[in-house]
Parts: structure tokens; sequence; C-alpha cells
């Protein structure tokens, strides 16, 4: 089975409005296997190093200190094709866009309090995983109920 890992975080609106067990849920339902997660309140540089493909945009001051304002809920999972499923899991960038039944789509309305950040690419949630955790903070097991998710 092809496996991959995904960076997952609840943002401080998140934090704040309590949807970090709703929003677990909603990755464990599907099947994916948390493989790290702390709760968090990284530094401004850390945030910009996360967010420097974005450092050219207008909106970049007020992310940053949006970001700042309170704890992340920062997370690894994993699964067959996380990456693509969880985006679609979390729902468009802008929550009004986003469909019902998506993490935005119920629980958002602008696009500057959207609940989550999920990596876009393989390649990006390897560098972002790599910033926000070390080698030893990821944990490898099987879940019990892998050969109900998986066929093989």
């Amino acid at each position: 089975m092809t496996s991959e890992q995904t960076f997952i975080a609840i943002k401080p609106d998140g934090v704040q409005r309590g949807l970090i067990g709703p929003i677990i849920s909603r990755f464990e339902s599907r099947g994916f296997k948390l493989a790290a997660i702390k709760l968090v309140t990284p530094s401004k540089q850390h945030l910009e190093a996360h967010y420097a493909d974005l450092s050219d945009k207008g909106f970049f001051p007020g992310l940053i200190t949006y970001m700042l304002s309170g704890p992340i809920c920062a997370m690894v999972w994993e699964g067959r094709e996380v990456v693509k499923t969880g985006r679609t899991i979390l729902g468009a960038t802008n929550p009004l866009a986003s469909a019902p039944g998506t993490i935005r789509g119920d629980y958002a309305i602008d696009v500057g309090r959207n609940v989550c950040h999920g990596s876009d690419s393989v390649e990006n949630a390897k560098k972002e995983i790599a910033l926000w955790f070390t080698k030893e903070d990821l944990v490898s097991y099987q879940q019990s109920q892998h050969s109900w998710i998986y066929e093989k």
C-alpha cells in the first residue's frame, strides 16, 4: 500500500471555538491515522517560514498577526492519498465556496477565519511536517482497523 502524510493545522479560531475534537473525528472517521499532534504557540519567525510563499501578498501581515493570536493544533495525518483527500475534507480556502459537509463549509464564513490549514501537495506536506515536527515526534504504528479500511 502506498501511504503518504499530510500536515493539518487547526488555526486559532478553530482552537478557540472548541473544534479540535470534531475536526479530528472527520479524519479518523475517514480512516486516516494520526501520526503526530501538539498544541503550540509558534513564533513569528516560524509562521513567516511556514507562509513564506504568501509573503508578497497584501494580506500576509494580517495573516501572521492572526496566526499569533492563539494556540494552533498541529497534526500529521497518514493514509492513502491523504493530501488530496485532506484538502477535500477541509473544503475550499474560501468557506463561502466550500460545500456543506466539509470542515470549512460547516464551520466557517470568512476566508480570514477558515479554521484549518492543510498541505496542498505531497512535497509541501513534507516541508511543513519537517518545519513543525521532529522525526521523533512522528509515531509509527498500524491501526487495528487497517484491514477494514484498506484492501491490500
